[in-house]
């Protein structure tokens, strides 16, 4: 009775503590983000925020996870109310930065940086984005200052070369802008946006061989920039290379398919080689995107003409003459066509109209493409009608610095490897990969705990909805309520397990750990809840590690559970992933031993065969790596082709 005493004792205080225990639900919330759940990470810093609203991390919190969901005006408002709490956080001046750099509020967004450099004066991402910042607003004499006192701090910074590269261009110093990207390549020649800056210089002085050479290296360095391989393409026309000039087009258009130049020049090119009908069907295109462009419009009726649609033509042609009553080319044009389809009284005044302007006898002849000449994209000159189009103003690549730029999985260390299987309420399911995991002990849980919900097994696990975050809440709520009242222990031990997965899948892991761990001191041959747990602390574990804490005596905690479950249920997904541990560890030896394990009891485990693949790689076994990843993609896992693509280069 005493024992039992005890342990009921252990259920009735953990719902109010963890309800008050402000700095878990921060710690809960922010390894929510880690695991980029923000709209999850959201509800636990509104927790926070509602039993401490002066505390200003949850405020500070909330704004990341409102910023990776786009949500800029939201973030910025958050981080004012953390700087009203606490003024002297330079992060949360650099993020209100960011979020109004985002809104194109850049006045603003100087002064927050203006404010962070009086607290950290030292920091080169705020001196960056704030001289972008000046670039935007046009300011170049104060970008300038700011680069000249970044050049004495980091002298042997490529970007702060860049930068200042980019300012002069911008001030039509073309000569000293070539000498500052000079010296941007010199600290760093693995930049590609340098050297498509040098290009620009170059393609602007029509050094169409020059500019050849340097887009050749920013397209070996950014080789899914359509932007790159238009302007290579233009420099290539300029070169009478219109062969490959085409095929930059079409490579420009497989990576960036609705890119407006690539559409509408690759259209010239075709007419200009007499590939009509393709011809037309990049002009439709262009159409579809912009249907009042009367460059593409004329172009159009003219290679209508040249296929035998006369009717088309003049639909196309009437359309540019209305906007343009003195286009006698246009004119001439329909004319002939109106005259194809014995339309003689409509011919004859179009020609009435030619021959009182005394038009010269060129007109009516289709020119040819002209070479050496380009226009602005937002020229309107009629005229100007086959000659290829440029960008008004070629963009700068403005990247700037921050923590937060990228998604967060960028920023996780031993990452790339599939996550470990673990159990849940909610199925996870693949567009692609149609697996279904089973595990007997998982089975035989969910025929014994009647009038629960069927737990799964998934390595996926899914990200929930706002409303399906408050259900979990909800659930949470009335668990905690249903253990309070519990008539006998084993009521309790099963509403207590439901509670502990309930947990894992909002991503509490200390609290699910602290069920599990109860669960185990009554059930100690469980496989389910060393499985469970091993999972959860592993996760804990990645978080702990981002924030720089040492994990070694938490991952032997990991490997122990997975080993006293592994003793008790030969399961593929215990082995996969103890497998996981051990690459965490470096131990790629060990690692393969087990996912060679995982693979033998379950052939079809794609992500055995993924993470193999990877442990072999990292262990300089290339062949058998590559096979695997192959292997893994033939299962459904296709992110693995681009990995082995990657190893082949």
């Amino acid at each position: 009775m005493l024992r039992k005493f005890i342990f009921l004792l252990l259920f009735v205080p953990m719902a109010g503590w963890a309800q008050f225990n402000t700095d878990r639900l921060v710690m809960i919330g922010r390894s929510a983000l880690y695991y980029e759940d923000y709209v999850l990470s959201i509800q636990y810093f509104n927790q926070a925020i509602s039993a401490k609203p002066y505390l200003f991390e949850p405020w500070y919190y909330r704004a990341v996870a409102k910023y990776y969901l786009d949500d800029y005006v939201g973030a910025e408002g958050d981080c004012t109310e953390a700087i009203t709490r606490n003024p002297y956080v330079v992060g949360i001046y650099e993020l209100r930065g960011l979020c109004r750099i985002q809104q194109k509020n850049f006045t603003d967004a100087i002064a927050d940086y203006n404010q962070a450099l009086r607290y950290d004066p030292e920091s080169m991402n705020l001196w960056h984005n704030r001289t972008l910042c000046r670039i935007e607003q046009k300011d170049y004499e104060h970008a300038m200052n700011d680069l000249d006192t970044m050049a004495v701090r980091w002298s042997k910074n490529a970007k702060v070369y860049a930068m200042k590269a980019q300012v002069l261009l911008l001030q039509k110093d073309t000569t000293q802008s070539i000498v500052a990207l000079e010296k941007s390549l010199e600290l760093d020649a693995y930049n590609g946006y340098t050297w498509a800056q040098r290009s620009m210089i170059s393609l602007s002085r029509n050094e169409w061989k020059e500019s050849e050479e340097f887009l050749n290296k920013a397209i070996h360095l950014l080789p899914k920039d359509a932007g790159l391989y238009i302007n290579r393409a233009l420099a290539r026309f300029n070169q009478n290379n219109l062969r490959g000039a085409m095929a930059d087009y079409d490579l420009a258009l497989d990576f960036e398919p609705n890119n407006f130049l690539g559409h509408y020049n690759r259209g010239l090119l075709r007419a200009q080689v007499g590939d009509d009908n393709r011809a037309i069907t990049d002009f439709d295109f262009v159409l579809r995107l912009e249907p009042d462009n009367l460059m593409a419009l004329y172009n159009r009726a003219l290679l209508l003409e040249n296929t035998g649609n006369p009717r088309a033509a003049i639909r196309d042609y009437s359309k540019v003459i209305e906007q343009y009553p003195n286009f006698w080319t246009g004119l001439q044009q329909r004319a002939s066509c109106y005259r194809k389809l014995g339309m003689t009284k409509q011919a004859e005044m179009d020609e009435f109209r030619i021959l009182k302007a005394q038009i010269d006898k060129r007109f009516g002849k289709q020119p040819r493409l002209s070479k050496k000449q380009m226009r602005k994209r937002s020229d309107e000159d009629i005229e100007k009608y086959n000659q290829l189009a440029v960008a008004d103003e070629e963009e700068m690549h403005n990247e700037y610095q921050t923590d937060y730029r990228g998604r967060v999985q960028n920023r996780k260390v031993g990452m790339d490897y599939m996550p470990m299987y673990i159990l849940s309420t909610e199925n996870y399911q693949s567009a692609v990969k149609h697996y279904v995991a089973y595990d007997r002990f998982v089975d035989q849980l969910n025929s014994t705990m009647k009038g629960s919900r069927k737990l799964y097994v998934i390595c996926n696990q899914t990200t929930l909805s706002e409303t399906g975050t408050r259900r979990y809440f909800a659930r949470l709520d009335s668990l905690s309520t249903m253990i309070d009242k519990s008539k006998n222990t084993q009521e309790a031990l099963n509403l207590l397990l439901q509670r502990a997965i309930a947990y894992s899948v909002i991503q509490n892991f200390e609290s699910a750990i602290e069920d599990l761990s109860t669960y185990l001191q009554e059930y100690p041959h469980s496989v389910v809840a060393y499985w469970q747990r091993a999972v959860c602390q592993s996760r804990l574990n990645d978080f702990y590690a981002s924030q720089g804490t040492d994990i070694q005596l938490k991952t032997a905690n990991v490997l122990s559970d997975l080993t006293a479950a592994i003793k008790m249920d030969e399961s593929a997904y215990l082995y996969y992933n103890r497998g996981n541990v051990y690459v965490k560890r470096h131990d790629y030896a060990h690692a393969i031993e087990d996912y060679t394990k995982a693979i033998s009891l379950d052939g079809n485990l794609a992500e055995a065969y993924y993470n193999r693949g990877l442990a072999y790689i990292a262990n300089k076994q290339h062949t058998e790596g590559i096979n695997d990843l192959s292997k893994a993609g033939e299962l459904g896992l296709y992110t693995a082709y681009s990995i082995i693509k990657r190893q082949r280069k």
